[in-house]
């Protein structure tokens, strides 16, 4: 990474000089990079003016899901929900981040049973009783992005598709015990694995987490199929999601991510039928520990 001289402005925008602010940080960053660590640049960490930007942009996607929350039920269109989603991010001052997003033609992801991503709202797709569902929601409030989704039980749901629900939930508590700085992405990943393994599900292993803050991705990748001591070293003003897709069955989507064309060319079905959940926070890694930005 690039360092100012000694006496030069941080590159954090404190206006303090190198000397007096980032310099030990980034000496310590070195000695992980030198043991052959994977380690951030600068460019991916938020400063304290950029960090409370996201937050206001997190305010409005926690908004949006505490309505889909309050509204969500059978007999309603995905469609419906994606209007929702629109209507609420825009009259709020935001834009949701996915329309248009690499082509991606709706404001939100609707994944119902057996979808593990990327389900794209329409009139034709009916929530029914017993499904379930992944709505994932991300805004761009001024160019700072949020990104967070949630799995909601419609009505009369199986016990075995709410429990793959609720322990969904749970292996991303598990993963956010090991996020800690100075510590290492593996391990969080592991810890995720771990616990969806004990409980007989699989993690998918294409599809992970991400960086976010200044753009909607960025790096770091974040896998679920990690371990302890690999992946890159977590610091202070890092933001990434914890975004685990779990699957009751096998791990694999139908004939792999980048092969699987579903008419639409975006969503991605479980290769055995299986049904499949998720369940995205959105993490700031900080000098103690971590923040939730987005839930």
């Amino acid at each position: 990474m690039e360092k100012p001289g000694r006496n030069d402005p941080c590159w954090c925008g404190s206006g303090k000089k190198y000397k007096k602010c980032h310099i030990d940080f980034d000496e310590k960053i070195e000695e992980f990079e030198g043991a052959g660590h994977i380690v951030p640049s600068h460019k991916i960490l938020k400063n304290a003016e950029q960090i409370e930007k996201i937050k206001e942009s997190a305010k409005i996607n926690i908004a949006v899901l505490d309505y889909v929350a309050e509204h969500i039920k059978a007999g309603i269109s995905t469609a419906e929900i994606d209007k929702w989603v629109y209507d609420i991010t825009t009259k709020m001052g935001g834009v949701p981040a996915p329309l248009n997003f690499e082509g991606f033609p709706k404001s939100v992801c609707t994944s119902i049973n057996n979808e593990v991503c990327h389900g794209i709202p329409s009139e034709d797709v009916i929530i029914k009783d017993g499904d379930i569902i992944n709505v994932d929601v991300s805004t761009n409030l001024n160019g700072y992005f949020s990104d967070s989704s949630r799995m909601f039980c419609i009505g009369n749901v199986s016990e075995e598709n709410r429990r793959l629900v609720e322990e969904t939930k749970n292996a991303v508590y598990e993963g956010l015990k090991q996020v800690k700085p100075w510590g290492f992405l593996g391990a969080m990943g592991q810890a995720v694995n771990d616990y969806v393994k004990s409980k007989g599900y699989s993690v998918v292993r294409e599809v992970g987490g991400h960086g976010i803050g200044l753009e909607f991705h960025e790096d770091p990748w974040v896998s679920y199929i990690s371990k302890k001591g690999t992946e890159m070293l977590m610091v202070p003003g890092m933001i990434f999601t914890i975004e685990p897709m779990v699957n009751a069955g096998k791990p694999d989507m139908a004939k792999q991510m980048y092969e699987y064309i579903i008419d639409n060319g975006w969503t991605i079905y479980t290769e055995d039928n299986s049904m499949s959940a998720q369940w995205e926070i959105q993490i700031l890694v900080t000098e103690d520990g971590y923040e939730i930005i987005a839930y």
